[in-house]
């Protein structure tokens, strides 16, 4: 992939992305600051959401154009560290099997893993590259010994995407795969709630899912199509979901970021929700890093939004963070990189965009 513009012109577009960005985040905020007021909803979590994923993607920005593998190495052993040391990622009244807490751990191991990826291809020696590739591959066995079988499965999913993205020159078709990919999880999930699937497949994932999950899933899609158009106001699902009231120490949620958008916020909220995974997968594709750290951190951020399909992952700040610095990290320009080479229009890695 080539093209005949200069310096200027990349800065200009990828301040467009950005502005992109800002949009889509700032649209979010006041929508769900819009349902609210008509609502009577809650907006305070919504509002943290977006602005902790903002500020994780600006430092990632800044310390992905500093230190392009320290950066990303020092988040993973973060996120990991969380992840050990702090179990329950939120304060609370707690239950024997949490679904929420089990979905943030997976979610936060995987984003650890994609960053000790995205350190390792960025790294020059092959000492470097080893060392940082044992750090992934501890990671996911660690997600294993904390029995998040689910953090395991996509921890070793995102590995594999890793390892077959270092073959890849086009980043195009790998960018298109895993919006697909996030499109089945989320058609899958909206599915399995409308009882639209064969019966024998809804019966093999009660198991995984459980019941009580399902049934949450399906009282939001009852509320959603109640009230398509502005849903029932921010962190109003647990007041009207008959399963969650049922439910001793609920924490509210529907156990899935496009159903709770789809009840809380309307089709709006669902077409923003989409729009904000769309962009930082554009911002991807228009990244000046190489390939293989922009398919790499596009295959962690594709996993978490598999987790959050199915679980309460977003809900946590830590994960929030998270995702947006290893957006942020995956699209920075490192600045060791900005040499007179460029002002020739030419790039110094042969699997990057050329100005």
């Amino acid at each position: 992939m080539t093209s005949e513009a200069g310096p200027g012109e990349v800065g200009e577009r990828r301040n467009v992305f950005d502005a992109v960005g800002v949009v889509v985040l700032g649209a979010c905020a006041t929508w769900s600051l819009v349902t609210a007021t008509v609502h009577d909803g809650r907006p305070e979590g919504v509002l943290l959401a977006v602005l902790a994923v903002a500020a994780g993607y600006a430092a990632g920005r800044i310390c992905g154009a500093l230190l392009p593998v320290a950066a990303p190495c020092a988040g993973a052993l973060a996120g990991l560290g969380l992840a050990v040391a702090v179990p329950h990622l939120a304060p609370g009244p707690q239950i024997v099997a949490p679904l929420g807490h089990a979905g943030a751990t997976a979610a936060l191991l995987t984003l650890c893993v994609g960053a000790a990826c995205c350190a390792a291809w960025a790294a020059d020696s092959p000492t470097g590259r080893f060392a940082l590739g044992a750090l992934a591959a501890g990671i996911t066995v660690t997600a294993a010994v904390l029995g998040s079988t689910s953090g395991f499965v996509v921890c070793t999913a995102v590995l594999l995407c890793s390892l077959a993205a270092g073959r890849m020159h086009s980043r195009g078709a790998g960018i298109a795969g895993l919006a697909l990919t996030a499109a089945l999880v989320t058609g899958l999930t909206w599915a399995v709630a409308a009882h639209t699937l064969p019966e024998g497949l809804t019966a093999s994932l009660d198991g995984p899912l459980t019941p009580h999950r399902i049934q949450l899933w399906q009282d939001a899609l009852h509320l959603a199509h109640r009230n398509a158009a502005l849903g029932v106001g921010p962190e109003r699902f647990g007041e009207l979901s008959t399963t969650a009231t049922r439910t001793l120490l609920s924490d509210g949620k529907p156990h899935s970021a496009l159903l709770q958008q789809a009840s809380e916020q309307g089709v709006v909220g669902v077409v923003l929700l989409g729009a904000s995974f769309c962009w930082v997968l554009y911002a991807l594709w228009r990244s000046p890093r190489s390939t293989s750290v922009v398919l790499t951190a596009g295959a962690a951020l594709t996993g978490l939004a598999a987790i959050a399909a199915v679980g309460n992952a977003l809900s946590f700040t830590a994960v929030s963070v998270g995702a947006g610095l290893l957006a942020g990290l995956a699209t920075a320009r490192p600045l060791a990189e900005e040499s007179p080479r460029q002002e020739a229009g030419v790039r110094p890695r042969r699997d990057r965009l050329t100005p």
